[in-house]
């Protein structure tokens, strides 16, 4: 594909950090250059030279946006700016990709399909929901949902890689199960889906392998990481968050059904393989 058609939105997050890797010849502004929540910078953009644009910027802080400043900022970025781009690749003819959350469902069924109702728990969740609505108006979209991203910058991983580095033997929540979502499974996803030209739509889009908590895939980091002699404690959400404010509600089912992915012959890598690379990638990295 002609990558130098593509256009890369959050081109500096985790996402976009790996989707400029894998398309070096792909577009991408500062928001000096363009601002997705200005409606006037994005109409007046050149979009001239651009087919495809890859939408990885969202506000993802999901304790913040439930803050009344976090609440704007939110509305801005994952509904307002999705508008914007909504109609921009509506008057242009460009086909959008854009990155949503298993947060816009509350967690009760399990898995979950694309065609699930809404049912947000949070002001982000809510954002995000809203965004997904604008996106599926569209004919020419890929609206990818995700769930528990790692890639580059800050992520659970480091987090608890970091904690392993200080001997520090955590307490971690065993109620919310789902599956990390590798920012490299995520671009092979997408790259799969625009070469083999697949039906438009909304796709499930994670990693594949066994369900897992956070304190489950703690475990696995600290052996993973030659740390088996550091213990994690099991809590659940409500015990962990307990006494604390402007916490937002987290869905405690994360499983996406990767049934309508798989029918596109996509062949998904397990999560638990994908983070065996990562940390041995991490541990390479500190002894370089």
């Amino acid at each position: 594909m002609d990558d130098s058609k593509f256009f890369i939105i959050g081109a500096n997050g985790q996402l976009g950090t790996a989707l400029r890797e894998q398309y070096p010849n792909a577009k991408f502004a500062d928001q000096a250059e363009l601002d997705i929540t200005n409606r006037q910078s994005v109409e007046s953009f050149d979009w001239s030279e651009v087919s495809i644009v890859l939408n990885a910027a969202a506000f993802t802080n999901v304790d913040g946006a439930e803050t009344p400043e976090g609440r704007v900022a939110a509305w801005k970025v994952n509904a307002s700016a999705v508008a914007n781009l909504t109609r921009v690749c509506r008057t242009h003819d460009m086909t959008l990709v854009h990155i949503s959350s298993d947060y816009v469902f509350d967690g009760t069924k399990e898995p979950h399909s694309e065609n699930e109702d809404f049912s947000p728990l949070s002001v982000y969740g809510a954002s995000k929901a809203a965004g997904d609505l604008l996106v599926e108006q569209l004919d020419k979209f890929y609206l990818l949902r995700t769930t528990w991203v790692i890639g580059e910058g800050k992520n659970f991983v480091r987090t608890m890689l970091g904690l392993a580095e200080k001997n520090i033997s955590p307490t971690v929540v065993s109620d919310q199960i789902g599956r990390l979502t590798f920012t490299s499974e995520l671009v092979r996803i997408i790259d799969h889906l625009l070469t083999t030209q697949a039906p438009f739509g909304t796709y499930n889009a994670t990693n594949d392998g066994p369900l897992a908590s956070w304190a489950d895939i703690t475990r696995r980091i600290f052996n993973l990481a030659g740390r088996d002699d550091l213990t994690v404690t099991d809590t659940t959400t409500a015990e962990y968050f307990a006494g604390k404010e402007g916490i937002a509600p987290r869905p405690l089912g994360s499983d996406m059904s990767l049934d309508k992915l798989h029918a596109t012959d996509f062949i998904s890598r397990d999560w638990t393989e994908d983070l065996r690379q990562y940390i041995n990638n991490e541990q390479q990295s500190a002894h370089a």
